[in-house]
């Protein structure tokens, strides 16, 4: 592999390694909907090579330059890019709808480990657990469950969460998958139609996706939250920047469960609830340390 980029304002600097793993998830991103399945190198990069190409000896791009892992915050052997299979999704879509079009299973998923495997009755450690399934989502309505095992998309094996995530990320919402699972051990297969950020099936207008509201930028709640909670649905707060909910004292792990008197489950659902942010009159929900409020204002 050859990694070309300026490291160091050092322009057009080239440097060799081979492909060390592939489907790295290094946990960067803090939202459910990430995408995280790197390929991991050990060219050398540094500061200024990141969004530069990695090829093959065949000189066909492979990935783009985008982190490494350092102590130090220079190169320490350990470098990460975003495969093209990724990189080209995005450009298509961008260039053909002026924004990505995500389309979702509505799972929320885990790695089969060998404690997982044991706990669950697993025969065998591969493949990604269903720890849940989104209400009116994709996957309930093609009949997938909870503790089933996902191990192919297409006919093409599936390993881990990220590699999951990765082939899911090559389709729109409204192409169906054929997604072969296991279920208490038996072999079995679903067509399913992925949906768009809203629930539904076609694409979105540029700006509609945005989970971004009044400042904030919100993830669904997962299973394990709505237990916790007791609740059926919600979202968190991942971050929060001036706007509203930040005047509201609302912070990041805060999990918001109605907005104006209507349910939430996405981001979509918070912006669509404010009328585009044009209206707040109330706010439902959990702080971080779990005590329950509910907020009125003015407007």
């Amino acid at each position: 592999m050859l990694a070309v980029g300026n490291p160091f304002n050092l322009t057009s600097t080239v440097t060799a390694g081979i492909v060390s793993a592939k489907g790295r998830s290094l946990g960067l991103l803090d939202n459910q909907y990430r995408i995280e399945s790197f390929i991991q190198t050990d060219a050398a990069l540094n500061q200024g090579n990141s969004g530069g190409a990695l090829v093959n000896v065949q000189a066909e791009l492979i990935g783009i330059t985008t982190a490494i892992i350092s102590p130090s915050g220079a190169y320490a052997g350990n470098s990460f890019a975003v495969p093209t299979s990724i990189v080209r999704k995005v450009y298509e879509d961008i260039r053909q709808f002026g924004e990505v079009q995500r389309g979702l299973l509505g799972v929320n998923i885990t790695d089969v480990t060998a404690e997982l495997a044991k706990e669950e009755n697993l025969r065998e450690i591969k493949g990604v657990y269903v720890a849940g399934v989104t209400d009116d989502g994709a996957a309930k309505e093609a009949g997938l469950a909870e503790k089933d095992v996902i191990i192919a998309i297409n006919d093409e094996p599936v390993e881990t969460t990220a590699d999951l995530q990765e082939k899911v990320s090559r389709y729109r919402p409204g192409d169906k998958l054929e997604v072969t699972y296991l279920r208490k051990g038996r072999k079995d297969k679903k067509s399913v139609v992925l949906r768009n950020i809203e629930g539904g099936t076609g694409v979105l207008a540029p700006g509609t996706q945005s989970s971004t509201v009044f400042g904030a930028t919100f993830t669904p709640v997962t299973a394990g939250e709505k237990s916790q909670y007791k609740i059926s649905g919600g979202v968190k707060i991942t971050s929060i920047s001036d706007g509203r909910f930040r005047d509201l004292g609302l912070s990041k792990g805060t999990i918001i469960v109605d907005v104006n008197g209507v349910k939430v489950n996405s981001g979509a659902d918070v912006r669509k609830a404010t009328g585009d942010e044009k209206n707040l009159t109330s706010v439902e929900g959990f702080t971080p340390n779990g005590t329950y409020f509910k907020y009125q204002t003015r407007r």
